[in-house]
């Protein structure tokens, strides 16, 4: 069928990327004009503006966690997509209708509207940013392959990129003038509207998604998540009324809830310290990185504005201190644009790219690239120059939305020699549930629904192959268990406890992460140096430093024994 085709479940998967990046593009452009506008200071927005990474570092690991023990009809990412997809479809509602809902419920909606817009704009961020994790392990458990996976994850950058491009471009068109704005209304509501239809397209395209589900409850002892109700564990008859059984199960409901809301912090502190040693260099290494990034994506702007084009941004309207700000604002906005263009143009050829000079070199390259950049930026006063040097930087962006997933994705699939050394208490009661099974003539194969955390590769060379099953059909004898045993070794018997999507939300912290610290640190030094060349020479010098960590990721099974992991 057409829906079953490989490249069609790669632009089905994608095409919500390109919607959810569409929106937060285009929603927290808007965002900040719509908070001064209803009185809020500017260094509260900035507050505002990191609700939604900060409320991401708590719930991404928990989300991840939750998706890989996660078993429906509808597989084990699909429920939480659509779940914070319904988020996102909610703020996209709730900001522009914030006036309307406020005046609903009180006489002087002002703080009430200032409420119901935070809250949507915290909403559309969170539930925005951290939809990417469950999508991003989707597209790996589909394409489980290093070189499937490798092309996954570049169209998956390529429609990140042109998603930021369209939604960096609709809040700049005037919708209150144009033919939608007798339907959808005036030039918020028409754009948010907009957003909207957009996005729910994106998301009915992942009903078509073939998502392996799970056929039997997950092997281990923990607690497994279900969507299906819970069975009651209390014995049941004729004479106990209905009523009591009910209320019986709602309090132990709330119990079970009230435990987990106890235990909520030692969770996080297990999931974010008990992390292979592979999956910790690459988090610093992305971290680095991503840091050096986004300082220079959130002050870029501001930085041409009043650094290149002598601006002052509280100037008065109409002066020529004003003007000559918003002219460079505009150019800085369209140098983020060009960004966005050159991410797409190596989004198109890094597979290409990869494949003739290895995941290091370019990896590697694209790290050392962006401090140069930002180098040149900070020394050069040329408009054209600085421009130019902003749209290269292009290639680390692309860089780093596909290659540290396909390095994790590389780790799962040989978990074997990646994170053998791993080992949860949930992985001890695996194994000691895989001896059991062998000693009764039963294969961790038979068992495990999930090999190597993954939900099984629907498109990849080795899903297709019935070696596995000729070889169970085959081991029947005691010492064929044996040397089976010895063949497949140990850790790959516990390898599902720890499945893909936790250690992409812990990469994915990483850019959330990353958004936070230049937000709370970059005003301060540039109020200490009385300069914004300080936000590109902050820039450069996360740059070099992520150049260290990058030399310390583990690309291949040489590294293993090189940095001894």
């Amino acid at each position: 069928m057409l829906f079953h085709n490989s490249k069609t479940q790669l632009l089905l998967v994608n095409s919500l990327t390109f919607g959810l990046e569409v929106c937060l593009a285009a929603g927290i452009t808007y965002v900040p004009p719509l908070l001064l506008e209803v009185g809020v200071e500017e260094k509260f927005m900035t507050m505002v503006l990191g609700i939604g990474p900060v409320l991401g570092l708590v719930f991404v690991p928990l989300i991840g966690s939750a998706s890989d023990h996660w078993h429906s009809s509808y597989g084990r990412r699909r429920p939480f997509i659509w779940m914070l997809c319904l988020g996102v479809l909610l703020s996209l509602f709730v900001i522009p209708h914030a006036s309307s809902l406020a005046s609903l419920f009180a006489l002087n909606p002002r703080p009430l509207e200032i409420a119901f817009l935070i809250l949507g704009i915290g909403l559309l961020d969170f539930c925005g940013q951290v939809c990417f994790t469950p999508l991003e392990a989707l597209l790996s458990d589909l394409f489980q392959e290093p070189d499937n996976c490798r092309q996954a994850f570049s169209m998956y950058a390529f429609m990140i990129s042109l998603g930021g491009c369209i939604g960096y471009l609709l809040p700049a068109i005037d919708w209150g003038g144009s033919f939608l704005a007798p339907y959808l209304g005036g030039q918020e509501t028409c754009l948010f509207s907009l957003l909207a239809i957009i996005f729910l397209g994106c998301v009915l395209a992942t009903l078509f998604v073939t998502e392996e589900a799970a056929t039997q409850a997950d092997a281990l002892d923990g607690p497994a998540l279900k969507d299906a109700p819970p069975k009651p564990s209390l014995p049941t008859c004729c004479s106990c009324p209905i009523s009591r059984s009910s209320c019986l199960l709602q309090a132990r409901h709330m119990m079970q809830a009230l435990r987990n809301l106890c235990t909520l912090v030692p969770r996080l502190h297990s999931l974010y310290c008990r992390i292979p040693k592979v999956i910790r260099r690459l988090f610093v290494a992305e971290l680095c990185s991503w840091m050096a990034l986004m300082t220079f994506m959130l002050f870029y702007t501001d930085f041409v504005g009043e650094g290149l084009y002598h601006g002052v941004p509280r100037a008065k309207p109409g002066t020529d201190a004003r003007r000559h700000y918003d002219e460079g604002v505009r150019m800085g906005s369209l140098g983020l644009f060009l960004q966005c263009i050159t991410s797409i143009f190596f989004s198109t050829i890094m597979d290409r790219m990869v494949t003739r000079f290895g995941a290091r070199a370019v990896y590697l390259s694209s790290v050392v690239f962006f401090p140069a950049a930002a180098i040149v930026m900070c020394l050069s006063h040329s408009v054209t120059v600085v421009t130019i040097s902003a749209a290269l930087t292009g290639f680390t962006f692309s860089a780093l939305q596909i290659l540290p997933y396909t390095l994790a994705s590389l780790y799962h699939h040989e978990k074997q020699v990646f994170l053998h050394r791993y080992k949860s208490k949930e992985e001890e009661a695996a194994a000691r549930l895989d001896k059991k099974s062998f000693s009764k003539g039963l294969l961790p194969s038979q068992k495990l629904p999930y090999q190597n955390g993954h939900a099984g590769s629907l498109f990849s060379s080795s899903s297709s192959s019935p070696a596995p099953t000729a070889s169970s059909a085959l081991c029947v004898s005691s010492s064929c268990d044996v040397s089976l045993r010895m063949m497949v070794g140990e850790p790959d018997s516990v390898a599902p406890s720890r499945g893909i999507c936790l250690d992409l939300a812990i990469l994915d912290s990483a850019f959330l992460l990353s958004q936070v610290v230049p937000s709370l640190f970059m005003g301060s030094i540039v109020q200490f140096t009385q300069s914004v060349t300080a936000y590109m020479v902050s820039a450069a010098a996360f740059g070099l430093v992520a150049i260290y960590f990058a030399t310390k990721v583990v690309f291949d099974k040489s590294d293993m024994a090189k940095y001894a992991v």
